[in-house]
């Protein structure tokens, strides 16, 4: 018999990063996240989305390999969909998160490496390949996470104002794209309310002077994820 053929090992590790967050105010919820896909020291793409409506009140931050997070984004999708159509109802988030987490949970300890923090208009819950679920009024993932999390820690409070919450989250995303050689490129911001997200509400204040850093407003169609 022919011995079972093993895959043969990168010759460097493709080490990634990334900064997403989230965080609750009076105003609603904010997702926010860098554009900057890396494979080791080569910045594959650098305008990838990670930031990703599922429907008109939850979107998705993504943390971990870009092709298992686009996959399980799409099947979180899938499974959302079709629990609408059977029960003439949408899941809550925080369902939501728990079915993530189960199918999730069976990859535990496998090279499947997803990390999704649903953000809905009124909570923020995050959901880890190995089944992990913690639900938090801020939450920052990725390699540049613990410089956004100063920013963050310094400057959030539940009363700000529309504009100062923009306004913070970008002013973190930006300060760890300094520090952190894998996060980088554009921000994707995101604000969600009880009547849905809505990407251009921060696109009409002033861009931050940093010439490599923009703010960008984007909104793909939910639909295109339902083809996996």
């Amino acid at each position: 018999t022919t011995p079972v053929e093993q895959s043969s090992p990168p010759p460097f590790l493709l080490t990634h990063g990334t900064t997403t967050l989230g965080f609750i105010f009076q105003g609603g919820v904010i997702a926010a996240a860098d554009t900057r896909a890396s494979a080791g020291g080569l910045v594959a793409c650098p305008s990838s989305h990670k930031v990703i409506p599922i429907h008109s009140h939850l979107v998705v931050t993504s943390s971990g390999s870009s092709a298992d997070c686009t996959l399980w984004k799409r099947i979180l999708y899938r499974e959302m969909r079709l629990y609408e159509l059977r029960n003439k109802r949408r899941l809550s988030i925080r369902g939501s998160a728990k079915l993530l987490a189960f199918m999730l949970h069976p990859f535990k300890g496998t090279d499947v490496c997803v990390a999704l923090t649903l953000c809905g208009w009124d909570r923020l819950i995050f959901v880890c390949s190995d089944g992990t679920r913690l639900q938090n009024n801020v939450i920052s993932v990725g390699s540049g996470s613990p410089y956004a999390y100063g920013i963050l820690d310094d400057g959030l409070s539940w009363n700000l104002s529309n504009k100062e919450a923009f306004s913070l989250a970008r002013q973190a995303v930006f300060r760890a794209t300094h520090r952190d050689a894998y996060s980088g490129n554009n921000v994707d911001l995101f604000h969600i309310t009880a009547e849905g997200w809505n990407p251009a509400a921060a696109a009409s204040h002033p861009q931050h002077r940093a010439p490599h850093l923009v703010l960008r407003a984007v909104s793909p169609e939910p639909a295109a994820l339902a083809a996996v």
